[in-house]
């Protein structure tokens, strides 16, 4: 298992707050040997402010000309890891902050999983400060993934996928399981390379007391009778979110319960979107664009403009 000097930091940026990647940067520097971030088809003055933050930090900066999705960029830092001599990479958000400490932890964590068998990822437990409550680390129940308990600081809890934001991945698993989906674009990129992953005999685990803080979705909405509230996400991920999650049942992947939940949860999204939350009529036309493509089996970049 690979020392905490050998991990290559991976952050993917796309219009960002500066000021928080910035901070993000500024946090795993100590903790990694080495951070690539790949920007993706930011604007000028963005880049800017992100090649600033770089230098300050001895981050390196790749360029991407225009967005091609969360999946190729992640991928294109991974081979740059790879180049840079790495054992293991840690992806991350831009939105994202990690305990001084959390690299670290789940280096430890990695090492005693595989005491147990083939391990193919660990990852924090991802704290979102507007649900302070809500652990996002997600097991396998009947009818598909459901919130895990938030383990106890050293326990590992086995999970069904890891979020990517500060997921650590040994590059001989990448090399077995392969990268991550690009066709998929953006949306469920880290579920289904999970389930691969786990296909091919390897266990993912969250690692109790390695922490990082994660924005999930552009903003939240209470909901009466709901225990968490809904993050929300923008029009055009409604598009991909219906369509990746079609794609993902059809993929063979899913065990037939699992197959049923989730064709049962985007009936309950598209309904949610088209009937609560505005632009109510883009909204829906973007869910039934995307369930169409999804049926047809189209991937890449939704027809008729990039994202977003």
């Amino acid at each position: 298992m690979p020392p905490a000097d050998q991990v290559v930091a991976v952050v993917v940026t796309y219009h960002p707050a500066v000021e928080a990647t910035a901070a993000l940067l500024r946090a795993l520097a100590p903790q990694v040997r080495a951070t690539v971030v790949v920007d993706n088809g930011s604007a000028a003055e963005q880049v800017r402010g992100l090649a600033a933050a770089c230098a300050e930090v001895g981050a390196e900066l790749v360029r991407l000309s225009a967005n091609t999705g969360i999946a190729h960029a992640q991928n294109q830092g991974i081979a740059r890891a790879r180049q840079l001599g790495a054992d293991a990479v840690l992806l991350s958000d831009q939105d994202s902050l990690p305990a001084p400490d959390m690299v670290d932890r789940l280096v430890a964590g990695l090492r005693a999983a595989a005491a147990g068998g083939r391990v193919g990822a660990v990852g924090p437990v991802t704290l979102d400060e507007r649900q302070p409550s809500a652990t996002l680390l997600f097991a396998d129940r009947r009818w598909g993934p459901r919130r895990a308990p938030r383990p106890a600081d050293g326990e590992l809890v086995e999970v069904t996928f890891l979020l990517a934001s500060g997921c650590l991945i040994p590059l001989d698993v990448l090399e077995e399981v392969g990268g991550m989906n690009e066709a998929w674009f953006i949306d469920h990129i880290d579920l289904e390379w999970g389930l691969r992953a786990r296909r091919a005999g390897y266990r993912l685990y969250g690692v109790g007391g390695a922490v990082l803080g994660h924005h999930l979705g552009d903003r939240t909405m209470r909901i009466p009778g709901r225990e968490r509230d809904v993050h929300l996400h923008s029009p055009v991920r409604n598009y991909y979110m219906a369509r990746n999650t079609l794609l993902l049942v059809r993929s063979g992947l899913l065990s037939p319960a699992w197959r049923a939940g989730y064709l049962f949860w985007i009936t309950k999204y598209a309904v949610f979107y088209a009937l609560v939350v505005p632009p109510r009529r883009r909204r829906l036309r973007e869910v039934l664009r995307g369930a169409v493509d999804g049926v047809r089996g189209r991937t890449g970049v939704r027809a008729g403009g990039r994202y977003p």
